[in-house]
């Protein structure tokens, strides 16, 4: 299984959030951990799993992340599974917003097939750091989406 883990990171912590997942993740077989600016449309070539995430910025991913997604065609990630999550201030979704939810329903667009809901790991503030234990929450949740791509109906 190919799994291509791209993520955007201002201060550092949802690059510790991807790093914790692809560290979980690499049990499994070849996993690359890039951040966006660096993809490639051919990255995508051979990817059985995809796990996008950022920070919200403003209510939205970041600059980044949206002009890489509006370079995904439409149903060109047919047949590819996917997971997303952001960073983001714990309090109501109201408020802050959510960057993972944009992400999946721009994958979903682009035909992917979501494993798990958006998940969220929380910033203490603006800089950081994580909030405790987070980094061992995106391992589980890692082994979640995992568990969940297992369980999937082979094709």
């Amino acid at each position: 299984m190919n799994t291509l883990i791209i993520y955007d990171s201002t201060f550092g912590n949802t690059e510790k959030i991807a790093q914790a997942i692809a560290e979980v993740m690499a049990g499994r077989g070849p996993v690359q951990s890039m951040r966006v600016a660096k993809v490639q449309s051919s990255d995508l070539n051979d990817v059985d799993l995809l796990v996008l995430g950022c920070p919200t910025h403003k209510h939205r991913p970041t600059d980044a992340v949206q002009a890489f997604l509006e370079c995904v065609s439409r149903k060109s990630l047919r047949g590819i599974s996917a997971a997303v999550f952001d960073t983001r201030y714990r309090k109501p979704q109201l408020l802050t917003g959510s960057a993972a939810r944009r992400l999946a329903k721009s994958l979903r667009q682009a035909g992917a097939s979501l494993l798990t809901p958006p998940q969220s790991f929380f910033v203490v503030s603006r800089e950081g750091p994580l909030e405790p234990g987070d980094p061992e929450r995106a391992a589980a949740w890692g082994r979640e989406v995992l568990d969940r791509l297992d369980a999937q109906p082979a094709s």
